[in-house]
This record gives structure tokens, sequence and C-alpha cells, in this order.
């Protein structure tokens, strides 16, 4: 990965919030998290650190912090007030993501260059069998579909990283289901390049963006765009397989 990668889902986020009313705030909002996410990798790629500690990540808390307060969701606006009051909690707070929904937030938006930028410096090997990132083995995110022959290839998006893997077309990432009966798909007519790929067996789903219909398409982008997918899902119990960086 490399900076023009943050400048397409930032340009990205911005054409989408003017055509998908339903997200555009949620756009808006990511649009300029991303902006801040691009100026931290930024940053670590141009100093290119021997020893990459999480402390290098502690003195871009503050912009962070600023942002969401002024752009932000009151839920998370309210967390980075209390975040601004107690600097001592910055640390631990970036080793602990999961203790508490609005706090997961602040940690994975610092945490995502950081690990995106080590990822893109470690070569890592992008085929693999398993279901987890092969680099810092969290879940995906997002999946990708690509014209190959007469078929189409998949893959998978990191939710951390950001790393993109091969993974079989037909196969639930979660708990590992092959038989296509128990692996429904769902589009919607207003998002046709962006699919639910849900399991029976274990009620999970992923989204999955099909850039043979849309090859302007950021994945990472689509996901948050396509709030209606969400719903869909949740209506027939299917629980995501990982949330997106907003908690949904």
């Amino acid at each position: 990965m490399n900076a023009s990668s943050w400048d397409l889902r930032i340009q990205r986020a911005r054409k989408l919030a003017t055509t998908h009313t339903a997200a555009s705030e949620i756009l808006r909002f990511y649009e300029e998290v991303a902006e801040f996410q691009k100026g931290v990798y930024g940053q670590l790629q141009s100093a290119r650190p021997q020893r990459l500690e999480l402390s290098v990540l502690l003195p871009h808390f503050p912009a962070l912090l600023s942002l969401v307060q002024r752009t932000g969701p009151a839920p998370l606006a309210r967390t980075a007030e209390e975040l601004a009051r107690n600097r001592a909690q910055w640390q631990s707070l970036l080793t602990n993501q999961d203790a508490d929904d609005q706090r997961a937030f602040f940690a994975r938006a610092m945490l995502q260059p950081y690990f995106e930028y080590q990822a893109g410096e470690s070569g890592v090997a992008t085929t693999s069998v398993q279901p987890d990132c092969p680099f810092c083995g969290e879940r995906p995110q997002v999946a990708v579909l690509r014209g190959e022959g007469d078929g189409g290839k998949r893959s998978l998006v990191c939710s951390l990283c950001a790393t993109e893997w091969d993974f079989r077309r037909l196969l639930c990432p979660n708990c590992g289901e092959g038989t296509e009966r128990n692996l429904p798909v769902y589009v919607a007519e207003e998002f046709p390049h962006v699919r639910v790929e849900a399991c029976d067996t274990c009620r999970t789903y992923i989204k999955s963006v099909d850039l043979t219909k849309n090859g302007l398409a950021v994945p990472v982008v689509e996901e948050l765009a396509t709030l209606a997918l969400n719903l869909w899902a949740e209506e027939h119990q299917y629980v995501k397989l990982q949330l997106n960086l907003l908690g949904m």
C-alpha cells in the first residue's frame, strides 16, 4: 500500500457521499478520518523507522480527538472529550481495542495506518488457505471479486492492515462451509456491484464488491456506503463477520 491508496478512499468517499443519501453523513466523517490516517501513514513512510513501537502513534492522538469532537457522531465525540482529559489511557487503548465499542474506534483509527505501513513493508504472501489475514491475523472486512478466465477470482481484505489475499470463492470465511446451497447471496437493485455473501450454517455474512461490475469501486468505502445491505442481513438473522471502523 502507499499514500495513493488513501487518496482513492478519500475521493471515493467524497463522491459516494453525494449519491448515497442514507450514508452521506457517515461517508463525510470517514473522509475526514481517512485524511487523518493518510497523514499518519505518510509520516511513517517518510521516517521509515528501524523499530516501530506503538508509542510513535501517541503524538497523533490530539489531532484525532479534535477531529472527532468537531465532526464525529455524538457518542464518539463524547468519548473523544473523555479521552482528551485522560492522556494516561492512550497507550493502553492501543493494546486493548475491544474494551469498549466507542473506544475501539479510536484504537482502530490509529492502528490501521500503523499496521498498513508495516504490511506494505513486509512483502507478505497474498495467497492463503486461511480465512484470517496472513500478515496480522485479523478478520477480513470485505471480499473482492475480479474477473479471471471464464469465472471470477475472490480475495479478502483485512480489517486492520488492508492486506488482500486470495480466497476460495465458494467458502465461508467464518466456518469453512463450502456447499453452495448453504451460501446464499443477496444483491440490492441500488447497489448492483455489492452483495451480501451469507452462510446458513454459522449465520454470518460478509459484503463482496464486484469490480467487474464497477471498476471505480473502492471496496472499503463501498462497504461503508451500503448500509441497506446491513439491514437486510440483520432482518434475516445474519451477523456480520467483522464490524467496520465505525462499528457497523
